[in-house]
């Protein structure tokens, strides 16, 4: 199981680093995305926040040590663009008029699959605590012992 979530978290992560750096790519679809309610002059930096976040937490993810925080930071992250998404479906005709709305409104539940995805990563590889006897804790042998007197 260890080698299948290790491939996921690579194509995750992956996804991840190039989103990120398509914001940079094409501000001009990202920025469409942009709801009206956000002040017009935030939309290109949270454009490029976005895009950096994704990109750094993609990293951060295939990196042990930072791979608990990067899934945690991008369950966040996920969390914060789906009013986007939301604004994305319900304006698509109107930002998007070669697009089928039907591919926005997928969209939508595909946000909590990659959530589930990122939080497969928040959890820890082995067996679950209390399951297994630690390793490397020796057992208590001393009533074996023979006692010379």
């Amino acid at each position: 199981m260890r080698i299948v979530k290790t491939v996921f978290k690579i194509v995750f992560a992956v996804s991840f680093i190039f989103g990120g750096i398509n914001h940079f790519r094409d501000e001009a679809f990202y920025l469409k995305l942009m709801p009206d309610y956000i002040p017009r002059g935030l939309h290109l930096p949270a454009v490029q926040v976005s895009g950096v976040a994704e990109t750094v937490l993609g990293v951060l993810l295939l990196v042990p040590r930072t791979t608990r925080w990067a899934a945690w930071g991008l369950i966040a992250l996920l969390i914060a663009v789906f009013p986007a998404n939301i604004y994305a479906y319900q304006h698509s005709r109107e930002i998007f008029p070669d697009l089928d709305p039907a591919m926005h409104f997928w969209r939508l539940p595909l946000q909590a699959v990659l959530i589930a995805w990122a939080w497969w990563f928040t959890q820890p590889d082995g067996p679950r605590a209390g399951s297994e006897k630690p390793s490397g804790v020796a057992e208590d042998r001393s009533s074996d012992r023979t006692h010379e007197a």
